[in-house]
């Protein structure tokens, strides 16, 4: 990943960032892709994670202090700010971030830095104001304030939840069950937007319709799954043993004669089944969930990683330097998707190391 992607910003010294593609954009590779660098960063600290539990711990202060760099860099790159118009994409960036403060801590760091504080105080506060009571709960999606969605809301429980802050996390995910849980499906849809009624136009306040957006994504299961782990109460396992069933019924295909997770392209749906695959292996090792559920998980987790391994291109002179690159589908060979002198995506790789890494946890 690093030796593709990984980039100073215009240069900089002590900077780091991913491209999002390769062979690189121009100028400094708009566009700005926010959240793919959050999970870029959520998987450098499962890099540093699986090396602590490999016993490297110099490999682990390694990608800790990437993450730390990779991090400001996000920042600067987002003109100095954390804050930026989508609460979704600031969802993910606290996660990733109170995550690589959890492997400081774990490499014996007894306080997260500055900048991993401010990021956490100044995100988590942003969440706050897009979490209201207008549709009944839930999380505007953008500060344009006219669409709640799984995307946002979600993530923001799951970081609640880590936070201890459960009252308000369960509220979230009461609130994705209330309006956008499918009984036929057993899995979430994508959203509620607000229109205008064309006799009052688009005026702020005004009387506004709901339209339900019935879209069905990989990571939106993925992220609810996590948050109801991680509140861990009888009602939420029990909840997450059900959607596990329904990741396998509904958002699986058949490879090989296995199961594996299926996949949404290129672009920003290159990175949704690895979002699911990371919450999945949460599942997967949670004493709590039952225990079918978490054998479910498990398999779904390794068989996906298997055919992607299976699948791997290997490119450079020979092998002691290549490079792997990986499918946008695992279900289909490298070789083929991602033929020599074709451009690859940031997402679709950043998508395979998550499922690697879930695999590995498994």
């Amino acid at each position: 990943m690093t030796t593709l992607f990984g980039a100073r910003l215009a240069g900089m010294p002590f900077t780091h960032l991913a491209r999002v593609a390769h062979p690189a954009l121009g100028g400094l590779d708009h566009p700005w892709h926010y959240w793919w660098q959050a999970h870029y960063l959520d998987t450098i600290v499962d890099a540093g994670l699986r090396s602590l539990r490999d016993g490297d711990t110099d490999g682990a202060r390694g990608r800790a202090r990437t993450g730390d760099r990779l991090l400001r860099t996000i920042r600067l790159r987002n003109r100095g700010r954390w804050v930026n118009d989508y609460y979704d994409d600031m969802a993910w960036l606290a996660l990733a971030a109170g995550r690589l403060a959890l492997l400081h801590a774990a490499l014996g760091r007894a306080r997260p830095h500055r900048r991993l504080r401010t990021a956490e105080r100044d995100l988590t506060r942003q969440l706050g104001a897009a979490l209201t009571s207008e549709l009944g709960g839930g999380l505007f999606w953008s500060v344009e304030r006219d669409f709640k969605n799984v995307p946002a809301s979600a993530p923001a429980a799951l970081h609640l939840a880590r936070l201890g802050r459960v009252d308000e996390a369960r509220g979230i995910i009461d609130w994705l069950y209330a309006r956008l849980w499918s009984a036929q499906s057993g899995l979430f849809l994508d959203g509620v937007r607000l229109t205008s009624p064309p006799s009052q136009g688009s005026v702020r306040g005004s009387s506004r319709d709901e339209v339900v957006v019935t879209d069905i994504w990989s990571y939106n299961q993925g992220t609810v799954l996590g948050a109801l782990v991680t509140l861990g109460d009888e009602l939420s396992l029990q909840r997450a043993a059900d959607l596990v069933v329904a990741v396998s019924d509904r958002l699986t295909i058949e490879a090989d004669g296995t199961r594996i997770l299926r996949t949404h392209g290129a672009g920003d749906g290159g990175l949704f089944t690895g979002i699911l695959g990371r919450y999945l292996a949460l599942a997967a090792t949670s004493d709590g969930l039952a225990a079918e559920a978490r054998h479910t998980a498990r398999r779904l987790v390794t068989a996906t990683a298997d055919a992607l391994w299976r699948g791997r291109a290997l490119r450079g002179p020979d092998r002691s330097t290549a490079v792997s690159v990986w499918s946008p589908d695992p279900a289909t060979p490298a070789r083929t998707s991602q033929p020599p002198g074709a451009r690859i995506e940031l997402s679709t790789q950043v998508q395979a190391w998550m499922l690697l890494e879930a695999a590995a946890v498994v």
